[in-house]
């Protein structure tokens, strides 16, 4: 047993016994399951909402602006993590879309977590780059009001993508006051924000633009800079609340992809070298979104929500640098332009069975897709080689979903739904052969069970099946892209299914929130990473199971505590000689936090966080070394409308990966069969930002 597994035992049997030392003491408190009901939840002010008596499930919760507000984060990307057992790293530039992991998942860029901001989804599907592709960096992180979470195939209004969790970002509809910021860092670090917001006559208008550049701490510059707007008018009263929210981003960079270990431990490479400098790329999105919710006099409500995006990328990488292409190397492009359109409409209505509270809800949800083009192009330093392939791409789906929720008893209530999904794929690709139409649904049923509360506790018990989907070309592929080999069409859309049971508690000490979930995800085909192409494919059936525990501690009023520990093993179910591990499937997540608010003039965070190792190939004999983290913010308050803020990243300068991949490459004069090597992006050394902010 290693000393993440001695912790996780020596904390899950204080928590026993903490329980059994506040059960005497219960049993003083009102034996009715309707006085229990009544018991006061624990407010966790400006930390996170998850008091008993608040969600579905003891692995869901609400994060605070306040929250979000406190805590460094050296990417956007980085919102995620405040989701209990999330990793969010990078393999590349800091224009590309971050690398996830949750719940022994490789997310890679988003598959199989599905993220909404302001109503919109951030996954891509069928994306130049990888299924689910989920960039977060046109975020603006002061613009954020809450994030609910969730992790499993429980819910019925939770569609592609979901089946690890889901994360729905919300933005302010009003500042508390105007921001006017600057950042300041190593490495070439420069940030400003300008933000405000104004009543109007009928409502709220909320503007924000931002500015940034950063050349990190590569030997190659990656002269990253980025530009962001934000536009959004809002009425938030009254029967009828709705919003309108304009964004525009544009980015581009100079990436330092991962590199082979090898050459790094023979000193023809620095730890913070490129192999091939001309990688990159550069990226822009537009987006128009309305959200809108009416409340009906029967106690229900309608929301309905619709977006318009249109985004480009174009990504230049390589990860094998001279295996398929000696003469020219393995740079390739990977190429879109998409237009995406959608929405939803649903409606809340009370119900009673049997005399029974409750209410049922039903949702409508359309997307529709155009990619042009979809290209993969063999590059060198970024002029194109030739055209491995080149699609136009149509991919449309519609999904349906009920939900009823039922108070059978004070101390039983229950979630049951429905969900059923439409997929229509239309793919023209410059290769005949794999050019087609093909469509598929998929029926989701969903079950959720919460018992209590009993002594400031509450039990749930989670069963449900999702899905994701696959990327269109896949699904009408008939031959290899690159050597024209025959092939069979992948599934277009991919059974989950997921069980979960958890606790809540408040009764353990004063101010805490607890909960313990463990967990079990069983997946129809899983995705992993493919070196030599640079995207995801998929790949056996798998089988996830783990353990959550997660608590948020008000230790007093003005010092927050964080801790989630998560253990997990991932498998393969469907037996091969390569082996059973799932890749990069990490087996323990560990995060530690404390904030400081209002400690007079002061402030601050600290947090940690713990990477455990990876199995890198399917037989685990090559695995990724741990990532240790600590993030460090101390501020002072010069004046009621001014403040400084001083924010070290990576504070004790651990030489650790942001990821680790094992796969073949070659470099000049080695063996034409290529090396296999861990191959590693390293995280970037101790650095420092501070930030001047004016409010006004």
């Amino acid at each position: 047993m290693n000393r993440f597994q001695r912790l996780c035992v020596a904390q899950a049997a204080a928590l026993c016994l903490a329980q059994a030392a506040h059960a005497q003491a219960a049993e003083t408190q009102p034996s009715t399951p309707a006085a229990q009901a009544a018991l006061p939840a624990v407010s966790v002010q400006g930390h996170y909402e998850n008091g008993v008596g608040t969600s579905d499930a003891a692995s869901a919760g609400v994060v605070t602006s306040a929250l979000i507000e406190a805590r460094p984060t050296l990417r956007p990307g980085e919102l995620l993590e405040f989701v209990p057992g999330v990793i969010v790293t990078q393999h590349s530039g800091d224009g590309k879309a971050n690398q996830y992991f949750l719940r022994g998942f490789n997310l890679d860029h988003g598959t199989d977590f599905a993220t909404w901001v302001d109503g919109m989804p951030a996954n891509m599907p069928s994306h130049a780059h990888g299924q689910g592709y989920s960039d977060l960096n046109w975020l603006i992180p002061e613009l954020v009001d809450r994030m609910a979470y969730r992790k499993g195939p429980y819910y019925a209004d939770e569609g592609d993508f979901a089946s690890a969790g889901s994360a729905r970002i919300r933005l302010m509809d009003r500042l508390k006051a105007g921001i006017a910021e600057l950042t300041a860092g190593g490495h070439g670090y420069g940030r400003a924000l300008l933000a405000d917001s104004r009543t109007l006559t009928t409502g709220n208008l909320l503007y924000a633009f931002e500015t940034a550049h950063n050349d990190g701490p590569w030997q190659s510059p990656e002269r990253f800079h980025r530009a962001n707007a934000v536009l959004r008018y809002s009425v938030p009263e009254g029967a009828t609340r709705w919003s309108l929210t304009a964004m525009a981003y544009t980015a581009g960079w100079d990436s330092t992809d991962q590199i082979p270990l090898r050459a790094v431990q023979s000193g023809a490479l620095d730890r913070f070298g490129t192999v091939d400098p001309t990688d990159g790329g550069k990226t822009s999105r537009l987006s128009l979104s309305w959200n809108a919710q009416h409340t009906m006099a029967d106690g229900g409500d309608w929301t309905a929500s619709a977006y318009l995006v249109r985004s480009s990328l174009r990504l230049f990488s390589d990860f094998t640098y001279a295996l398929a292409r000696p003469a020219t190397g393995d740079q390739f492009s990977q190429v879109e332009r998409r237009t995406l359109a959608g929405g939803s409409l649903s409606r809340r209505w009370p119900t009673a069975w049997g005399g029974h509270e409750g209410s049922t809800s039903a949702g409508l949800q359309a997307r529709q897709d155009r990619v042009e083009p979809l290209g993969l192009y063999d590059t060198m330093d970024r002029l194109t080689v030739d055209t491995v392939q080149e699609s136009r791409v149509r991919e449309g789906s519609i999904g349906l979903w009920a939900q009823n929720e039922t108070q059978w008893q004070p101390w039983l209530r229950s979630i049951a739904g429905l969900r059923w999904d439409r997929y229509a794929f239309d793919v023209h690709s410059s290769i005949a052969a794999n050019s087609g139409q093909r469509s598929a649904g998929i029926v989701s049923p969903k079950l959720s069970l919460v018992f209590g509360p009993w002594a400031k506790t509450e039990y749930f018990l989670n069963l449900g099946s999702g899905f994701h989907s696959n990327d269109a070309r896949g699904v009408t592929a008939h031959v290899t892209p690159r050597e024209g080999l025959p092939t069979d069409p992948v599934t277009p859309l991919v059974r989950s299914r997921g069980a979960e049971l958890g606790a809540r508690t408040e009764a353990l000490l004063p101010g805490l929130q607890s909960s313990l979930s463990v967990w079990r995800l069983a997946l129809g085909s899983e995705l992993v990473f493919s070196g030599d192409a640079g995207d995801t494919q998929p790949s056996r059936a798998s089988l996830r199971q783990g353990v959550e525990w997660s608590n948020h501690w008000r230790a007093s009023p003005w010092l927050l505590l964080d801790a989630d520990l998560s253990w997990s093993r991932a498998r393969f179910t469907q037996p091969d000689p390569v082996g059973n591990f799932v890749p990069g499937a990490a087996e323990q997540v560990a995060s530690l936090g404390a904030t400081v608010t209002q400690w007079g003039p002061w402030f601050g965070q600290f947090q940690l966080r713990y990477f455990g190792p990876r199995p890198l190939i399917e037989d685990n004999s090559r695995r990724s070394a741990s990532t240790t983290l600590a993030y460090l913010r101390v501020g002072y308050q010069l004046t009621p409308r001014t403040k400084l803020a001083l924010d070290v990243f990576n504070l004790f300068d651990r030489r650790a990966s942001d990821v680790d991949y094992f796969y073949a490459s070659r470099l000049p004069g080695e063996p034409a069969a290529g090396v296999d090597d861990i191959h590693f992006h390293p995280v970037e050394p101790r650095s420092a930002r501070l930030t001047f902010t004016a409010n006004f």
